[in-house]
C-alpha cells in the first residue's frame, strides 16, 4: 500500500485551516490541508438559514482580503464561506476536501505520525488540528425521546416554517439561542426562552461597534481566567446589528425562564435564577459602556454622547413572577431546541497531547507532545482566538513554531557529515 508523505498535515479546512495553510506556504512549508467535507463546510451547514457573522465585515476579515459590499454589513454565512474559498483561491492553498482523517499516530521508532484517511495513509513531520471549537453539539440527556417533542441542537435549526406548529422552548441564551428565538418570535411563534448565566454587551456604543471597543479596551487580548471561556456570550449582528435585550422580548410576548433543570412526567422545570441572571447580564453590559466613557475621556476623543443606551427597562412579570415548571403540553410546546454549545472531539489524535479529560494540552497552540499543534480553540492564546481575524494571528504563531523547528532539525554540526557518511 502506498503511503503519502508531506511535512505538515493540517486537518481541517474552515477559517483556522485556511489561516494556517496561508501561513505555511509564506514560510514555505511543504502542506496539505485535508477537509472531511467542504472549505467552511460547518457554515453552509451547521447553522440557520439567516445566520449572520458575528462582528461587521471591515473586521471579521483575514488581513488580505477584504468582503466585498458595505464594510459595516454583517456577511451572511454563505458569503462567509464564499470568502474562505476565494481566500484558500488567493495563495492556490493545497486543501483536498471529502477526505476523513481517522487517527493520528507516532510512527514507531522514527519521527513524524502516521495518520489513517479515508483515502489512505499519510505521513506527516507535523500534525496541526484545526477543527476549531465547535466540534461535537451537546444536548442534555434530560427530555426523553419518547416525549412526542421535535428536539434539536441549534446546529440543526434552519428556519421557523422547518418546524412543525406550536410553541417552542429554546433552552439557553447566548448568541445562537438568543437569535433563534427572536426570529422565531417575529415569525409569530409562542417562544419560551431559558435563559443562564451571560455576558450582554452593546452591539454598538457612540457610534462604534462592539468589536472596535473591545479592540481599543485590549480586552480581544485578554487571556483566559478560570471559567472564561465558558461564559455565554449574547451578542448578534442580526438585522442589521442590534444589542440583545431580553426585557424587549418579554414585552413583545416571549416567555423568559431561568436555567433548565429537569422533567418529569411531561413537566420541565426551572432554577429561580432568572432574575439574577437578567441583572448581570445587565451589569456587565453597563460595566462596557462605563469603560468605554472612561477610556474616551483618558484618551481626549469625542464621539458623540449616548444616555440612552444607559437605560434599563422595566423588569417583566416573567422576571417578577418566575415560571419555574412548565408542562410542555399545555404550554403547546412541540419543539426544543438545545442551544447548550458543542464539546471537543479529539477522540482521532492517539497521541501524547490531551488530558485525561481529552482537552489539549498546549501552550499558544504548541502542544505537549513535539509536532502536534492546536489551531482555533477558544482563548488558544487570547480571546480572540476562534474568531476569523483572531485565528489569522494564532496560525501565524504556530507557523513561525513549526519554522523555527525545521531550522533547528536542518542543523548539522561539524562531525556530523563524516559521521553519515561513515
Amino acid at each position: 500500500m502506498s503511503v503519502e508523505k508531506i511535512e505538515a498535515l493540517v486537518v481541517g479546512a474552515g477559517q483556522a485551516g485556511v489561516a494556517m495553510s496561508e501561513h505555511l506556504s509564506r514560510c514555505g512549508v511543504p502542506h496539505l490541508v485535508l477537509e472531511k467535507g467542504r472549505i467552511a463546510e460547518r457554515w453552509r451547514s451547521a447553522r440557520w438559514d439567516s445566520l449572520v457573522a458575528n462582528g461587521p465585515a471591515w473586521h471579521d476579515r483575514f488581513p488580505g482580503l477584504e468582503f466585498a459590499g458595505d464594510p459595516e454589513a454583517f456577511v451572511g454565512k454563505e458569503a462567509v464561506a464564499d470568502y474562505f474559498v476565494a481566500y484558500a483561491e488567493k495563495f492556490n492553498a493545497p486543501i483536498r476536501c471529502g477526505v476523513t482523517v481517522h487517527s493520528v499516530e507516532r510512527k514507531a521508532g522514527s519521527a513524524g505520525f502516521r495518520v489513517e484517511t479515508s483515502e489512505g495513509v499519510v505521513e506527516a513531520t507535523y500534525v496541526i488540528a484545526a477543527t476549531g471549537p465547535f466540534q461535537k453539539p451537546v444536548m442534555p440527556d434530560l427530555v426523553p425521546e419518547g416525549a412526542g417533542l421535535v428536539q434539536m441542537h441549534s446546529t440543526s435549526y434552519r428556519n421557523p416554517d422547518a418546524l412543525p406548529a406550536g410553541a417552542v422552548l429554546v433552552v439557553g441564551a447566548g448568541s445562537s439561542g438568543a437569535q433563534i428565538a427572536d426570529e422565531l418570535l417575529t415569525a409569530g411563534r409562542r417562544v419560551y426562552l431559558s435563559v443562564g448565566p451571560h455576558g450582554r454587551p452593546p452591539r454598538a456604543y457612540r457610534g462604534r461597534d462592539f468589536v472596535w471597543w473591545l479592540g481599543v479596551l485590549n480586552k480581544w487580548d485578554a487571556e483566559a481566567t478560570p471559567g472564561a471561556e465558558h461564559v455565554t456570550i449574547a451578542v448578534s449582528g442580526a438585522k442589521g446589528g442590534a444589542t440583545v435585550d431580553f426585557r424587549t422580548f418579554a414585552a413583545r410576548g416571549m416567555t423568559l425562564l431561568g436555567r433548565t433543570q429537569g422533567f418529569a412526567d411531561g413537566v420541565l422545570t426551572f432554577a429561580p435564577d432568572l432574575a439574577q441572571n437578567i441583572r448581570r447580564g445587565d451589569e456587565n453590559y453597563l460595566s462596557v459602556l462605563d469603560e468605554a466613557d472612561a477610556f474616551l475621556a483618558r484618551n481626549g476623543m469625542s464621539l458623540p454622547e449616548e444616555p440612552a443606551a444607559r437605560i434599563i427597562g422595566p423588569d417583566p412579570d416573567c422576571m417578577t413572577n418566575p415560571v419555574l415548571s412548565l408542562d410542555l403540553a399545555q404550554a403547546g410546546i412541540t419543539t426544543i431546541i438545545w442551544a447548550t454549545g458543542f464539546e471537543q472531539d479529539f477522540s482521532w489524535l492517539k497521541v501524547d497531547a490531551l488530558d485525561a479529560q481529552g482537552k489539549p494540552r498546549h501552550q499558544r497552540g504548541v502542544s505537549t507532545e513535539p509536532g502536534v499543534y492546536f489551531l482555533g480553540l477558544p482563548y488558544l492564546s487570547r480571546r480572540g482566538s476562534s474568531f476569523i481575524w483572531g485565528v489569522w494571528h494564532d496560525a501565524k504563531f504556530v507557523a513561525d513554531h513549526i519554522a523555527k523547528q525545521r531550522h533547528y532539525l536542518a542543523y548539522r554540526a561539524p562531525g556530523d557529515a563524516a559521521l553519515v557518511s561513515a
